[in-house]
């Protein structure tokens, strides 16, 4: 639609609310420790309120007590067209008080700075979209399409008590999306020379949990033991962790070493049968880290579990590897697992979800660069492919296609994927600011 149907919402209560909302929702500790314990609920009764108040209907679904989600649907003014998903999760890792500069918790307000968990993974995208879509309600405006929001249970483990949970039981909820929206993407890259990159994901390696389990004799420790599952484990987990991976280059990636090459002034021929990855990731500078996770498959063994007593060798010994798969690799992920894992040692899948691709060359992204670029000019944004993943996995049964859209403005030496899941996690307030005004932006128009 053109922009001149479009007036910008946001208005200095928008601006506030967004620090506020952001603030309120670190201080509900919504902390995820794996395996159901958690609750969503309080935060998930906050976002009810702040949307009821403006009198867009939320719904809240469990799968089990606590562990709530909210959805609620926007109506567009275009009744042909498909409907967009904006979703934003509610649970966060852990944090150890002692090793932050403020509590985690207190979503404390400092030099310019909103403190605390969740600050950037992703209780600011639920504040930003809740402060935008109350600044609509307050100013009559409707977007373009229907938009559907979903606030989710449980995106920091499974899935399965949230996005998981809402696709497999709740599809109906968001009859006619094609196309979503949420973390880790559109944020500022700061790829040297005054040079401001924002990627925009279009596509998410899979997530493959491995559980490894060694069977072998149990004994003394001080004997003679051919059978040891300790020994045998430890070799196949040294070879997961020595294994160099072969290049693997999807669409994504591609468009993103194609793009960033270009910003720098650097030659690529990324389709070239000579070409090497390796060599242009060199020479792209800072920009380098946004492609280098995921030209491959990857598998990081995380945790060793074995024995009881240090006398006794154990009849059995467990290993868990995070393993990762980009679209179209998960065969070559497979059969390199079964040879490195070798005859005496079993491996299944402990969480699987897949990798994604979605497209590039589709009005949505076309918005979605056009509204950062706005507001920052001068700044470029592009595709790139993210190295872990999002609750998109679970929408894309529905045939949602996600795309990473959280979009902040932050300052040159600050970090934000290193701030994720770390110690001091926090948010400036005029990133905040930026983000309202950019998803304003986009969601009238996309």
């Amino acid at each position: 639609m053109a922009d001149a149907g479009r007036a910008e919402a946001i208005d200095a209560q928008a601006l506030e609310e967004v620090v506020r909302f952001t603030s309120d929702l670190i201080r509900i500790d919504t902390t995820n420790r794996g395996g159901g314990d958690c609750s969503e609920r309080p935060a998930a009764e906050y976002v009810a309120e702040m949307l009821g108040d403006v009198e867009i209907e939320p719904t809240l679904l469990e799968r089990s007590p606590g562990r709530t989600n909210v959805v609620a649907r926007i109506e567009g003014t275009d009744r042909s067209a498909p409907a967009l998903l904006v979703h934003g999760h509610l649970d966060v890792v852990p944090a150890e008080p002692a090793d932050w500069t403020v509590h985690p918790f207190s979503g404390e307000v400092r030099d310019g700075v909103v403190w605390g968990r969740g600050a950037i993974d992703m209780k600011d995208m639920d504040a930003m979209v809740l402060a935008v879509v109350r600044a609509w309600a307050r100013t009559g405006v409707r977007p373009r399409r229907d938009i559907v929001l979903a606030f989710t249970a449980d995106e920091e483990d499974s899935a399965a008590w949230g996005a998981g949970f809402l696709a497999d039981r709740h599809a109906g909820l968001f009859e006619g999306c094609t196309e979503g929206i949420s973390e880790s993407g559109a944020f500022t890259f700061h790829a040297g020379s005054g040079m401001r990159i924002y990627p925009i994901a279009a596509g998410e390696r899979g997530t493959a949990w491995l559980k490894l389990t060694a069977h072998g004799r149990a004994g003394h420790g001080s004997k003679v033991n051919r059978d040891n599952a300790v020994s045998r484990l430890a070799a196949a987990v040294a070879r997961i962790g020595e294994h160099s991976w072969p290049v693997r280059l999807t669409p994504t990636v591609k468009s993103a070493l194609t793009e960033l090459a270009a910003l720098q002034g650097v030659p690529a021929e990324v389709d070239a049968p000579d070409f090497d990855v390796d060599a242009l990731l060199a020479k792209l500078g800072p920009a380098a880290a946004l492609v280098e996770p995921t030209v491959r498959n990857s598998a990081n063994p995380t945790v060793l579990e074995a024995g009881y007593k240090v006398n006794v060798i154990p009849g059995r010994a467990t290993a868990y590897v995070d393993g990762r798969m980009l679209p179209g690799g998960e065969e070559e992920f497979h059969d390199t697992l079964d040879r490195l894992t070798g005859p005496d040692v079993e491996w299944e899948f402990h969480h699987r979800e897949r990798p994604l691709e979605a497209p590039i060359d589709t009005p949505t992204y076309r918005a979605m660069r056009a509204a950062v670029e706005h507001f920052d000019p001068g700044a470029r944004a592009v595709p790139y492919c993210m190295s872990g993943g999002t609750d998109a996995k679970q929408f894309s049964r529905l045939g949602i296609a996600g795309y990473g859209f959280s979009p902040l403005r932050l300052p040159e030496g600050f970090d934000y994927q290193a701030l994720y899941h770390a110690v001091d996690e926090r948010v400036p307030v005029e990133a905040l600011h930026f983000g309202v005004r950019v998803l304003d932006h986009f969601l009238q128009r996309a």
